[in-house]
């Protein structure tokens, strides 16, 4: 059974609170553990701690999986506004940005963003640290893009290539591929 709180509700006594310890959502007041935010009273052998609606959607931390879209592009970078982190909802606030040598592993001096991404693209991209992400590796790249000309979902055909299947028009992408 789920048992919910809101803020100043007394979660143990000043008797029962010895033998619990407080945990994230909460504080300690006069000996008794009282709620900090409205959520769910979660017991982790003897951890009272509250989880509310925020702890429902990922934090970008390095090593994290992203998957975000491509907003701006500059020589040296790409802009992106995270959807997803390792899989799970993010607040649409989390941007990263993917610089031109965290683009490829090999030639890191040749890369060019704009041939590699485009604004509105969906990109599969790994943290690297808070801020920056690296789409280097085989699995990460782009995962969704519709054609500057027609606006058809395009389909890759190589590592750094995609198809308009409506016109045959070949556009560069640093293409995802499977993980």
């Amino acid at each position: 059974m789920t048992t919910l709180a809101i803020p100043g509700q007394p979660l143990t006594t000043s008797i029962t609170s010895a033998s619990f310890l407080p945990g994230p959502g909460t504080f300690v007041r006069g000996g008794t553990i009282y709620a900090s935010l409205a959520g769910e009273v979660v017991n982790d052998g003897g951890k009272i701690s509250v989880k509310g609606k925020d702890d429902q959607q990922a934090v970008p931390e390095p090593n994290s999986i992203v998957i975000g879209t491509v907003t701006r592009l500059t020589r040296q970078a790409a802009t992106l506004s995270l959807l997803t982190v390792d899989g799970r909802p993010c607040r649409p606030d989390y941007t990263g940005v993917i610089r031109s040598q965290d683009v490829r592993m090999t030639a890191k001096d040749s890369v060019k963003v704009w041939s590699c991404f485009r604004p509105g693209d969906v990109v599969r991209a790994k943290v690297i640290s808070l801020g920056d992400s690296r789409s280097s590796a085989n699995s990460l790249g782009v995962l969704f893009a519709v054609s500057a000309l027609t606006g058809a979902t395009l389909e890759a055909i190589s590592w750094e290539e995609m198809r308009d299947p409506s016109t045959g028009e070949i556009e560069g992408r640093k293409v995802a591929g499977p993980e």
